[in-house]
């Protein structure tokens, strides 16, 4: 195991004296307790925010929602204007956003990265989409001739984004992005352990000409502002466990409202007997390593077909144990800490259950308390059975395990034997076999040579889970619609639909009866059926 020479210290990262200010974008109605946020390198604290009440978040929410009837009537491309400038802010903040997160939630830049970009494309993206996406669309009227319709997307009103602390800067606002555009208001709630990330987008959004009413933000712990957002919203996104997405839900369900929600997983990645073996590795290793493995789409089950499964255990073992391990904020580092006490036992136990039931550490499998209180190696394990709990359910860490099986329809079966579905990955020498073999996976996303990227950073598709792994899709035209209402506007032309007074009845259901029989007939499938005996 590769490691950082620094021990954990200051200079481990750069604290920014601005970061002190960034609470000021917090909504309250009044003075709050404040809490402090702390590094989990190091456990410096890097800024503090208020911890909010309900009043607060009905305060955020009132404001989102009279700026939001303001914002709804400027035009499409006013808002696209908006997030453009936005999109560029991003850009010219890259090293101060880089530099929070990895400070604020422990990831080594490389991962930060990841999210900063995504949070570029999908600003991008949207902002070119929705234009063309929140237009109105003509649809074939009841009858042609007598009727016109088109439909439109009306804006929900306020929508509450719920962020989790993996992915701090994309979670936080690429969410909002979508709901913005379509002109709602937005309260945003950061995980609290990572609001700061979150409060320097929002300034930076501001800073793009947002009406700062329209962005709201609240901090504090889900339990005690989670329903106040749900029941002062019209629609939530949620970004989080399977657990607490089931309460989600079922409060969203009590208010007849939407919610979207992006739950854990269990991901499976396949090894197929023709995958090449160097790409593999190095794909497999990333897709189970990225940010400490706390990403909801990592793999955490990788199924090797039985011929490769000495080989590729032995290179996948060893790559990862080269992984470099540490606090510093350069891009050499390609693992940081675990974000909480609470997240690192979890992990631990997991191993140690495992080991003591009988499973092999092929690498790692330990705390790292040298490098700081919250670091762990990353672990590669076999033999794992059923009866452990990394077995099936979501470890959230650095932690996979290698099973051989006999033939690709095995590895189907047990890769969809689980009740997530998340993501999957299909490594193979021939991508249209791949692709067959990805089509029998259960899971939301399926990448083909690539662990989870290929199919997230594909911003026009839409990104969510089968089963337990959640409601809606994120990105796409789907991540943009979901945010409105549809409605349905018909103008009736010539005559009314029904009878005239000069037709009786009988004779007008007669004619009628044809007509809708062969309404969306084409006029060669017509003179077919009447021409043929």
């Amino acid at each position: 195991m590769s490691t950082e020479t620094n021990k954990p210290a200051t200079g481990l990262y750069r604290i920014d004296p601005a970061w002190t200010e960034l609470a000021e974008q917090v909504t309250t109605v009044a003075e709050r307790r404040r809490r402090s946020i702390v590094s989990p390198i190091d456990g410096a604290e890097l800024g503090q925010v208020p911890v909010c009440e309900p009043d607060d978040v009905w305060a955020a929410a009132g404001r989102a929602r009279a700026a939001g009837q303001r914002w709804a009537a400027r035009s499409v491309s006013h808002r696209c204007g908006v997030m453009e400038r936005f999109k560029d802010l991003l850009v010219a903040n890259r090293d101060d956003l880089l530099d929070l997160v990895h400070a604020e939630n422990g990831k080594a830049r490389v991962a930060a990265f990841e999210e900063f970009l995504d949070a570029v494309l999908t600003a991008g993206y949207y902002a070119a989409k929705a234009p063309s996406v929140l237009r109105r669309h003509r649809r074939a009227g009841a009858l042609p001739i007598l009727t016109s319709t088109y439909v439109r997307a009306v804006a929900k009103g306020v929508v509450g984004v719920i962020a989790p602390w993996n992915y701090p800067l994309t979670l936080a606002i690429s969410d909002a992005i979508p709901a913005l555009l379509a002109g709602n208001g937005v309260v945003i709630k950061p995980d609290s352990a990572t609001p700061l990330t979150a409060l320097l987008l929002v300034k930076l959004v501001r800073r793009a000409g947002l009406d700062p009413d329209l962005l709201q933000v609240v901090t504090g712990p889900g339990k005690e502002l989670g329903r106040p957002i749900i029941e002062a919203s019209d629609y939530l996104m949620f970004t989080g466990s399977t657990a607490t997405g089931r309460q989600v839900a079922a409060q969203c369900g009590e208010r007849l409202i939407g919610c979207s929600a992006e739950l854990g997983g269990k991901n499976a990645l396949l090894v197929l007997a023709d995958a090449p073996l160097g790409r593999t590795v190095e794909g497999a290793v990333q897709a189970s390593f990225a940010n400490s493995g706390q990403l909801c789409i990592s793999i955490e089950r990788i199924y090797v077909a039985r011929p490769r499964f000495e080989e590729f255990a032995g290179a996948f073992a060893a790559r990862t144990a080269d992984l470099k391990l540490g606090g510093g904020g350069g891009w050499d580092i390609d693992m940081g800490p675990l974000i909480s006490q609470t997240q690192l036992d979890k992990v631990a136990d997991h191993v140690d259950e495992a080991v003591a039931k009988g499973a092999t550490v092929l690498t790692g499998g330990r705390r790292r308390p040298d490098l700081g209180q919250l670091f762990f190696e990353p672990t590669v394990l076999a033999g794992v059975t059923d009866d452990m709990a990394v077995a099936k359910e979501e470890t959230f860490g650095p932690v996979v395990a290698l099973y051989p099986v006999d033939s690709d329809e095995e590895a189907i079966e047990l890769a969809n034997r689980t009740d997530y579905g998340l993501n999957a990955s299909v490594w193979t020498g021939s991508p249209a076999h791949g692709r067959w073999v990805g089509e029998q996976l259960r899971a939301g996303t399926v990448n083909i040579n690539e662990g989870y990227a290929a199919a997230f950073g594909s911003t026009d598709a839409p990104m969510g889970g089968f089963g337990i792994s959640g409601l809606g899709r994120r990105h796409g035209p789907e991540g943009l619609i979901k945010y409105t209402e549809l409605q349905t506007v018909a103008t009736e032309r010539v005559m009314a639909i029904g009878p005239p007074p000069w037709l009786s009845r009988q004779t007008y259901a007669a004619v009628m009866t044809v007509g809708t029989k062969y309404l969306h007939t084409t006029l060669a499938e017509l003179i077919r059926k009447v021409t043929t005996p």
